[in-house]
């Protein structure tokens, strides 16, 4: 049996013609840019999170970036974060001049907001926790530290947008939640996107001129910035995306679970903590002789990845310029395999990935 990792072909012929209704519906009014599918993408990704505003931008990596912009945060500063997440999140950091910190991560691979406190400077100005593979950190837990500390709060929930932990929804804390959008996500574009959400009417205004060069009524330039605006082909996509999302979150949450099933005392399996919703944008489990098993998979038509295999302090652009005490981390990198967890995949396919990770222990 060959099974795809990802496959991100749209196989609903239902969906597929209501994506192209609303390619054809921009097409024919021509609001390629900051059209109306944009204003109501942005209302309805903000209201689902529980906030007032959002800003829809075009890629993850930018909604950080901008994010650390509109709050003026850059040179002098220091960023917490994880050191376990793509390397968009501590790029963002860089790129607006701050200094990242990082704190280790806990047993669900998420920030350990225990180690927090603890790298509290007087120069620290903001924390930015990600939630990890489709789960959510202890964001309470993270929010009492800020308050304690006069910290600013900004969630990247690249990967984790519908995930709720102790009735406390993704995107829902901190004074901006960043989002990406592309192809790979649960809730997904079909090319680059992502979003900002918010409470703050100054920060919205802030966020829509940083994302046009940093003009202001698309003229004059108040700020140095990037184009960063979210195409309104895209925003016209994730509203039809959007209809989907709950279905997509209880396949993948089914495949979840018929994983543990089978899998359970094998390898280490994700952990959902009581009362969460987990979106399991990857089911990563933890495999002792890790590389072998992705051979042996591979071998078997299975394919896998490996997310992320470097942490982020140890990336060649980053090697020696940032102290990181992250042992738990170290020991993760080389265990963690993400296995094909499409929501649309069959139970068949799992029941039979599932079977070579058995075949291979047992051997």
């Amino acid at each position: 049996m060959k099974v795809f990792y990802r496959d991100l072909s749209v196989k609903d012929p239902v969906m597929k013609a209501e994506l192209l209704d609303a390619v054809e519906r921009v097409l024919s009014h021509g609001r390629l840019i900051l059209g109306p599918e944009l204003l109501q993408f942005e209302t309805e990704a903000a209201a689902y999170c529980g906030r007032k505003y959002g800003v829809g931008v075009n890629s993850g990596t930018d909604a950080l970036y901008l994010a650390l912009r509109a709050l003026d945060i850059g040179p002098g500063d220091e960023v917490i974060t994880t050191p376990l997440s793509w390397i968009a999140t501590v790029n963002a950091i860089v790129l607006a001049g701050a200094t990242p910190v990082f704190v280790d991560i806990a047993a669900d691979l998420n920030m350990n907001a225990d180690l927090i406190e603890r790298a509290v400077t007087s120069r620290t100005k903001a924390v930015v926790p990600v939630h990890f593979t489709g789960q959510m950190c202890d964001i309470r837990h993270i929010k009492e530290i800020a308050e304690k500390f006069k910290l600013l709060v900004i969630e990247d929930g690249a990967q984790a947008f519908g995930a709720v932990r102790d009735g406390i929804r993704c995107g829902s804390s901190g004074i901006m939640s960043c989002f990406s959008m592309n192809p790979m996500k649960v809730f997904n574009a079909y090319g680059e996107a992502g979003a900002i959400v918010t409470d703050d009417a100054y920060l919205k205004e802030r966020l829509d001129s940083l994302r046009y060069n940093g003009t202001v009524n698309r003229q004059d330039c108040y700020y140095p910035s990037l184009n960063g605006r979210l195409d309104t082909l895209q925003a016209a996509m994730l509203l039809v995306s959007f209809k989907y999302l709950g279905k997509k979150i209880e396949g993948r949450r089914a495949i979840a679970g018929a994983y543990r099933k089978a899998l359970e005392g094998i390898v280490g399996c994700p952990v959902e903590h009581p009362g969460s919703r987990h979106i399991y944008y990857a089911y990563s489990i933890l495999a002792d002789q890790r590389d072998e098993l992705q051979r042996y998979l591979a071998e078997r038509g299975v394919e896998t990845q490996i997310q992320h295999p470097i942490p982020m302090p140890y990336h060649t652009a980053y090697k020696g310029r940032f102290s990181a005490d992250i042992p738990v981390c170290e020991d993760v990198v080389r265990r963690i395999l993400c296995l094909p967890n499409q929501e649309d995949m069959a139970l068949e396919a799992v029941d039979y990935v599932s079977h070579c990770v058995r075949e291979f222990y047992k051997a």
